[in-house]
């Protein structure tokens, strides 16, 4: 029977680190202030956030070939790509495309996955699925994000900007027959569509128009439709319900309990967040994966990165039993529950 295992796994971030005090230089705010409502001590953006060779694609592939690296692998070896982002390139067509030309890939598929924070969450789902039903045997899973880019660092702004980074982390997925790798054990995906407008950014969007507002002398948009609007404590309060909601189901379905676990890793949205799931489980600290504090949130990224520190910095070994839990815009939410 075919199992799915993490064959290879990589994370980037640009060199650019941007501290709280940074931006206490650009808006008012502390670093007092963001520590204590997010964790964040600092986070990486790219060097210009107008106009630059550094795209999302780009960090991609850098993360892409660490992850064929690990494995041993070529991209002539890859079957098939899935891109989570919402930060794509283009607004069409997907960043997958694009990262399937720079590492050179035969004409493989390559999936686009625009599901924000739980982006990940669902691109190893549909992954493993493929890979399950014998579609394919090696896939690309992406996680990427330059969020610098669009970010509204004004003080109207400030509680949603302070928050985000750039980044991308990569794993290869791959089939197995044999009993001493990895394997996929329970997946989980969920949404709740009304609460769309929590946690949005409006434009561009065919709610909104498009060439009949970018026509006009002043764009006829606002700032509340161009950049990122959430609604804090409603996003935190329903993130703290689904959290251990998602957990559970995927435990439960693969007859796994909490005490069975040596790592989650959690969506990095919000160290706050973080803090009471470990203490609602009773995790010890040796057992939850953060790394907010130096990277903020980079959405579908957040979740591979930290697993991609994670082993790399020997936390997590093969046969360990890891748990990935996301929530986010949507709300869409949904975990994965594998031995590495």
């Amino acid at each position: 029977m075919l199992k799915s295992y993490i064959k290879g796994i990589g994370h980037f971030v640009p060199e650019n680190i941007v501290t709280n005090d940074d931006l206490a230089q650009v808006m008012n705010t502390n670093d007092e202030w963001i520590t204590e409502r997010t964790g964040i001590k600092e986070r990486r953006h790219r060097r210009d956030r107008v106009h630059s060779d550094e795209t999302t694609a780009t960090y991609a592939f850098h993360a892409a070939k660490k992850a064929l690296s690990m494995a041993k692998m070529s991209a002539q070896d890859l079957d098939y790509i899935v891109f989570a982002t919402l930060s794509p390139d283009y607004f069409f067509p997907g960043s997958g495309v694009v990262l399937q030309d720079l590492l050179g890939c035969k004409t493989i598929g390559a999936l686009d996955v625009r599901n924000q924070c739980s982006g990940f969450i669902y691109a190893m789902s549909v992954a493993n699925a493929f890979i399950k039903s014998g579609t394919y045997k090696n896939i690309l899973v992406v996680g990427a994000e330059i969020h610098s880019f669009g970010l509204d660092f004004s003080d109207e702004g400030r509680g949603v900007s302070v928050i985000f980074g750039d980044g991308a982390g990569a794993v290869i997925l791959s089939a197995t027959e044999m009993e001493d790798h990895g394997d996929i054990l329970a997946v989980n995906m969920h949404s709740e569509g009304k609460y769309a407008e929590e946690l949005v950014v409006k434009f561009p969007g065919t709610k909104y128009g498009w060439s009949d507002r970018l026509l006009t002398e002043n764009h006829g948009l606002t700032s509340k439709e161009i950049y990122p609007y959430m609604n804090g404590n409603f996003v935190f309060k329903h993130a703290v319900t689904r959290f251990p909601e998602t957990m559970m189901e995927a435990l439960d379905k693969a007859g796994k309990k909490v005490e069975d676990l040596d790592m989650f890793i959690p969506h990095q949205a919000n160290l706050r967040i973080a803090q009471f799931v470990q203490q609602k489980f009773s995790l010890p600290d040796e057992k939850i994966f953060n790394n907010i504090q130096k990277y903020g949130n980079t959405t579908a990224a957040s979740i591979v990165i930290a697993l991609s520190e994670a082993i790399e910095q020997d936390k997590i070994k093969r046969g360990d039993l890891v748990l990935l839990s996301a929530f986010g815009s949507g709300f869409t939410w949904g975990s994965v529950l594998f031995h590495y």
